[in-house]
């Protein structure tokens, strides 16, 4: 995390001295939305306010690729939380496809009016419907790291959704065993 606010520090001041703001939010920035369509257990479509549309993959998750067993539920919870819906993003950077990546916040289940709270990523995990992607803890805070690797146990643990298979493949694993690229890293510098 530190060195995410480092780099929008430095983002910061370099176009204050040069009088200019980016075209591109660097991570720690916040974007708030309505999401427009979810493509999987991990990635959607988010307008702003601006009627921009951009496309978003939950931070430190990885929900099952769409052939892979539980692909479909995955979707489908990620949907029902959030399809729809206003919801408060906080941006990590952007990976190698050009998607935003960012925590997002979505308003509890029973409660319109209170403000966006509600990790949509934590409920995947909870749910049992995606892995904690260990590859950007370094990235979390630390309550959160605690929080998804809790979720991920319990979930694994009352055999919920994906976990109920004797041993769920993790997509980053089932991408090697198909020849596709891994999960790649996170370029903080180059959110949009």
């Amino acid at each position: 995390m530190r060195r995410c606010h480092r780099t929008a520090a430095v983002v910061w001041l370099a176009c204050l001295w040069l009088g200019a703001w980016p075209a591109t939010a660097a991570c720690g920035d916040s974007l708030r939305g309505k999401v427009v369509e979810v493509f999987s257990g991990d990635s959607l479509l988010l307008e702003d306010a601006q009627g921009r549309k951009q496309r978003l993959r939950l931070f430190a998750v990885a929900a099952p690729e769409s052939r892979q067993p539980h692909a479909a539920e995955s979707r489908r919870g990620l949907a029902e939380l959030l399809q729809g819906k206003r919801v408060a993003v906080e941006l990590q950077g952007e990976d190698a496809l050009g998607r935003l990546i960012g925590k997002v916040l979505v308003s509890p289940p029973h409660c319109a009016t209170c403000p966006p709270s509600r990790d949509a990523a934590l409920a995947q995990l909870e749910a049992g419907l995606a892995w904690w992607y260990r590859e950007e803890r370094r990235q979390q805070t630390l309550h959160d790291q605690g929080y998804y690797e809790y979720a991920e146990f319990d979930a694994k643990t009352r055999r919920r959704g994906l976990w109920r298979d004797e041993s769920p493949v993790p997509p980053w694993e089932w991408r090697k065993r198909q020849g596709r690229p891994v999960m790649g890293t996170i370029d903080q510098g180059r959110a949009a």
